[in-house]
């Protein structure tokens, strides 16, 4: 029995159009999006995704060279929509650097919609990911796991499955070699100066390769000119006595919403 693509074979012999299932998918065509997506309020990166956004209820894999590198300028538009769609939080487990908690609000991402969780070996990172994605009322989770197996990226992927969450797990680029059972997989790329225009190549997607990465344009102004700032003052603060300081002081409006867990 001979089958030819895009036709079936009739009562006597000949050719007719194969009627396809919307279920079945088809390699050369991007694939309609079997889970809810929201936005990421790029155009851009929308028009090569399926379902012309961020899947929800399914892993996301970022990769990158730097752990923080351009991460909010990718998500933060995708963040603010999903936080006007549910009353609860974005949770952080372990990010390596403090969130620019200004710069975030000015894109409609507000201190007090944040959690942070800090946990430092990899068995607590898992754990505290895997413990939001079973809250309800969390909006969606952002996890770095550089030491992350595909075992563990798989359980992640189940429970984010399981009870319909929006996950983004943050890896290093030299795991890019590595299998992933993430439903979609970016690699990020930031250019130089303080606009920093960004590249995302999109490494997998359920829909044919994509050879040329989606560029994206240069930050907003207010926001580059606050993350240069905070950059060039972390360089110029010289280390100099351990001294407490006042409660006020060591909390801002990020560190008043967290929740820390010690890992």
């Amino acid at each position: 029995m001979s089958f030819q693509a895009g036709a079936v074979a009739g009562p006597r012999g000949d050719p007719s159009p194969m009627v396809i299932p919307q279920a079945v998918w088809r390699a050369d065509a991007l694939a309609a999006a079997d889970e809810p997506t929201i936005s990421t309020g790029l155009p851009a990166l929308d028009a090569v995704l399926p379902g012309g956004g961020w899947p929800v209820g399914a892993l996301t894999e970022l990769l990158q060279a730097r752990p923080h590198q351009a991460v909010w300028r990718l998500l933060a538009p995708g963040l603010a929509r999903a936080l006007a769609l549910q009353a609860g939080p974005v949770l952080l487990v372990a990010p390596p650097q403090p969130v620019c908690v200004p710069g975030l609000a000015g894109r409609g991402l507000p201190a007090h919609r944040w959690l942070w969780v800090q946990a430092d070996a990899p068995a607590a990172r898992l754990w505290a990911a895997e413990q939001a994605l079973r809250c309800a009322e969390v909006a969606a989770v952002l996890a770095w796991l550089p030491q992350a197996a595909p075992a563990d990226l798989r359980r992640l992927q189940l429970v984010a499955q399981r009870h319909r969450q929006l996950l983004f797990v943050l890896r290093p680029l030299s795991a890019r070699e590595q299998a992933s059972p993430a439903r979609l997989r970016l690699a990020l790329e930031e250019g130089e100066g303080p606009a920093r225009a960004l590249r995302v190549q999109v490494l997998k997607r359920r829909g044919p390769p994509l050879v040329s990465p989606v560029l994206l344009p240069p930050q907003h102004g207010l926001l580059a000119r606050l993350l240069q700032a905070r950059a060039e003052a972390s360089h110029r603060e010289e280390p100099g006595p351990l001294r407490p300081k006042p409660r006020d002081e060591q909390a801002d409006g990020l560190d008043r919403a967290a929740t820390r867990l010690a890992g």
